[in-house]
């Protein structure tokens, strides 16, 4: 199956994207389309995941051009502002 996405960092291009479909165990690089227009749009990418039987555990984190990757964990702030933190997906794959 093909997972897809877009993904946006707000500070810089995107240049890296991975998936987890073991709840961040490990990571794959997904593929990431060419830029589509402004340098800073949103960054299209997908990956192809055979995905078996049972409970997985989906997350993805992106990177940019000056380094900084998704957090794990949220920053916190007293208003809550800025939570691009990884976000996790779980999924029951019937066999």
């Amino acid at each position: 199956m093909t997972l897809e996405g877009r993904a946006w960092s707000g500070q810089a291009p995107v240049t890296a994207v991975e998936v987890s479909t073991d709840d961040g165990a490990t990571w794959r690089p997904a593929e990431l389309d060419p830029v589509d227009g402004h340098r800073w749009a949103w960054r299209r990418w997908h990956l192809t995941w055979d995905a078996g039987p049972g409970s997985h555990v989906l997350a993805v984190r992106a990177t940019d051009a000056d380094g900084h990757t998704q957090p794990a964990i949220p920053h916190w702030n007293r208003g809550g502002f800025a939570n691009n933190a990884i976000h996790t997906v779980p999924v029951l794959c019937q066999g």
